[in-house]
C-alpha cells in the first residue's frame, strides 16, 4: 500500500513511518520540520518538506505520490500557545488538516486516519470518557481538533472514503521533544539528567492516561484496516503527575521533592479514556504498562545524553 504520513518526521509520526516501512508499505513523509527532524526519516521513505497550509505544494506531492491512505499527524500541539495564539493554532490544525483531506480526496485516496486528542476534547473526566461522552474542550487546541473531526466526517459522507479518527491519550516514548504535547516525561528526564528536580505545573495531583508510543503505532496500523469511526486510544489507567515523577526519580536512583510552578493555561486536571470500542471493533488494546514504557523511554533519553557528551 502507498501511504502518506503528514508529520512523519515528528515524535509519533516517525515511529509510524518505521512500522509501515517494516510491513512493506511505500511511505511518503510530509513535514515542515517545525518540530520534526530529518534524523527521524529513514532513507527508504520519500520525503517532502511541505507546510500543509501550502495548498499548491501539497497538491503537487499528492498528484505525484497518489497515496492509497493518509495518516494525518501534522499538528500544532502546544496547548498553552493555542490559548495565546488561537489563530496560529487554527491555521495549522484546522486549515492544514482540511487541505490534506481535500487533496487526498482529489488524488483518489480511499482512507484517512486522523490523530485527534482525547484529553483535549473531553475536558475534565471524573470517570473514563467514552467516544459518546460530551465534548468539552477547554482550549483552542481541543476546539480545532473537534472542528477537524467534523470536517473529516463530512468528507466521509460526501465522498464515501474510509475515515478513522483516533482520540489519543497522553502519548509518551522515545523521540518526544520537550515542546510536544504530553511532553511531561521528557521534561522530567531532561531535568533529572541535568541534576535538577522534576518540575510540576500545578499541585501534582492532576491525573493523565499515559499511553506508550508503540501502542499508538499499533492503533494506527489497525486503523488502516478497520471500519470508519472514532476510537479512543489509551490505557484507561489514571496516573498522577506526582506518581509519574516518583517513578522517574526511582529510575534514576534519586529521591526528594519536586519543583512547582503555576498551572498552565488550558491544562485540565483529570483525564482518562475508556477504550472498549477500540478493543471490540479494532481488536486493539494497550499492551505496555507504564513502568515498562518508562524504562524504554528513560533509557533512550539517557543514551542520547551520553552520545551528546
Amino acid at each position: 500500500m502507498k501511504i502518506m504520513v503528514t508529520g512523519g518526521a515528528g515524535f509519533i509520526g516517525s515511529h509510524v513511518v518505521d512500522a509501515l516501512l517494516a510491513s512493506g508499505h511505500s511511505v511518503c513523509v510530509v513535514d515542515d520540520l517545525s518540530t520534526g527532524s530529518t534524523d527521524n526519516i529513514p532513507c527508504s521513505a520519500v520525503f517532502e518538506k511541505i507546510d500543509t497550509q501550502d495548498t499548491l505544494a501539497l497538491e503537487a506531492v499528492f498528484r505525484g505520490f497518489r497515496p492509497d491512505a493518509v495518516v494525518s499527524l501534522a499538528a500544532h500541539v502546544d496547548v498553552t500557545r493555542s490559548v495565546d495564539q488561537p489563530s496560529l493554532d487554527a491555521g495549522i490544525n484546522i486549515l492544514g488538516s482540511l487541505n490534506t483531506f481535500m487533496e487526498a480526496v482529489h488524488a483518489g485516496t480511499r482512507r484517512i486516519v486522523f490523530a485527534s486528542s482525547g484529553g483535549a476534547l473531553y475536558g475534565e473526566t471524573a470517570v473514563p470518557a467514552g467516544e459518546d461522552s460530551p465534548l468539552r474542550p477547554l482550549a483552542p487546541y481541543g476546539i480545532a481538533k473537534q472542528s477537524t473531526e467534523h470536517y473529516l466526517d463530512w468528507l466521509r459522507n460526501q465522498y464515501g472514503i474510509y475515515a478513522v479518527t483516533l482520540r489519543l491519550a497522553n502519548v509518551y516514548g522515545p523521540r518526544q521533544g520537550e515542546r510536544q504535547e504530553a511532553g511531561v516525561v521528557c521534561l522530567m528526564a531532561a531535568r533529572l539528567l541535568a541534576g535538577q528536580r522534576p518540575l510540576i505545573f500545578g499541585d501534582g495531583a492532576q491525573t493523565r492516561d499515559f499511553v506508550y508510543v508503540a501502542d499508538v503505532v499499533r492503533a494506527v496500523e489497525s486503523a488502516l484496516q478497520c471500519p470508519s469511526g472514532v476510537y479512543n486510544i489509551g490505557t484507561g489507567v489514571r496516573t498522577s503527575i506526582l506518581e509519574l515523577a516518583r517513578r522517574c526519580m526511582e529510575y534514576f536512583g534519586t529521591a526528594g521533592r519536586c519543583d512547582y510552578a503555576e498551572p498552565r493555561h488550558g491544562d485540565i486536571h483529570d483525564s482518562v479514556l475508556d477504550c472498549q470500542r477500540a478493543a471490540k471493533v479494532m481488536g486493539w488494546r494497550a499492551e505496555w504498562a507504564l513502568d515498562a514504557g518508562l524504562r524504554e523511554t528513560l533509557t533512550w533519553y539517557t543514551s542520547r545524553r551520553r552520545c551528546e557528551t
